[in-house]
Parts: structure tokens; C-alpha cells; sequence
């Protein structure tokens, strides 16, 4: 394996890692993330956290495990658009600038995923054991990725409005 190969495994699995303890977060204290979500604009905030817990769950799982890393790339794009759009951008660039966060972190995981997306997941992934890795990469995987901010933009309009301030 050689030290491309290494990097692009540790940024999939550290990304899957951090996506995993939101989720987790997220689905243990549901009341709390719902109540929040209501705070800062979406509608239906309970259904928004319980979608949220999961799919963060979901996109964690992919990317630890390698497997449909592309998919779990593009939701990891949606998740941190949404993100960005909707509570950090209003923040600033640092994260420690403000209580709400600004958007390094927020962009810094979009970036990953999509390199993830359009590099591969790297060697020691379900994805490259099954060949699957070859079919979505490079363009395609870069294309499905971008697809997250598409979904990102849907979420956004169908169920989230700025607060007054």
C-alpha cells in the first residue's frame, strides 16, 4: 500500500468516526437535537432529528466500513450543506468565533467526502474488495457527491426557514 492509499483510509474512516458520534449524539439526546432544530428554523424539527441521527449513523457506517463509500460521500455533502447553510455560514469562518460556530469544520468534512468520492475509498475498504470502488470514482463519484449539495438544496427549501432574529 503506498502512503496515498494509507491517507485516503485514515481521512475515510476518521470522516466515518466523526459522522458516527453525531449520530450517536444526536439519537441519544432526540429531544434536545429536536428542540434545537426547532430553534434555528426546521420544520417538523422532531422528524428532522430523528433523520438526522440516522443518517448520520448511516453515512458513518458507510465510510468506516468502505462500503458504498460514494453514497455515504454524497450524504455526508448534503448533511454538512444543510449545516452550512442553515446554522454556520450566519457564524463566520472560525468555529470558536461564536456560541453557533463558524464553517471551517463544516466545509473542511465537505471537501473530504468529496475527495473521498472521487479518489476511492482506498484499499482496505468493502467497496475495493468487491470491485465496486472502480465503478464509482473519478467523474462519476465526484458527480454523485455534488449530487449531495442537489439534496442539500431540496431539504433546505421544502423544510427549513431563516429564524428572526
Amino acid at each position: 500500500m503506498d502512503p496515498v492509499e494509507v491517507i485516503v483510509t485514515v481521512v475515510r474512516v476518521w470522516a466515518g468516526v466523526v459522522m458516527l458520534a453525531h449520530g450517536f449524539n444526536h439519537a441519544r439526546n432526540l429531544d434536545g437535537t429536536a428542540k434545537w432544530f426547532g430553534k434555528v428554523g426546521f420544520k417538523a424539527a422532531r422528524r428532522q432529528a430523528q433523520a438526522s441521527a440516522f443518517g448520520e449513523i448511516a453515512i458513518g457506517s458507510s465510510l468506516v466500513l468502505g462500503l458504498l463509500t460514494t453514497f455515504g460521500a454524497f450524504g455526508l455533502v448534503a448533511v454538512m450543506t444543510v449545516a452550512f447553510w442553515s446554522i454556520h455560514r450566519f457564524a463566520g469562518f472560525f468555529v470558536f468565533a461564536r456560541p453557533d460556530e463558524g464553517y471551517e469544520y463544516v466545509v473542511t468534512l465537505t471537501l473530504a467526502a468529496v475527495m473521498l468520492a472521487t479518489v476511492g475509498p482506498g484499499p482496505l475498504s468493502v467497496d475495493a474488495l468487491t470491485g465496486l470502488a472502480e465503478e464509482l470514482d473519478g467523474w462519476t463519484g465526484l458527480a454523485i457527491a455534488a449530487g449531495g449539495v442537489v439534496a442539500a438544496a431540496i431539504q433546505l427549501a421544502l423544510s427549513w426557514r431563516k429564524p428572526a432574529d
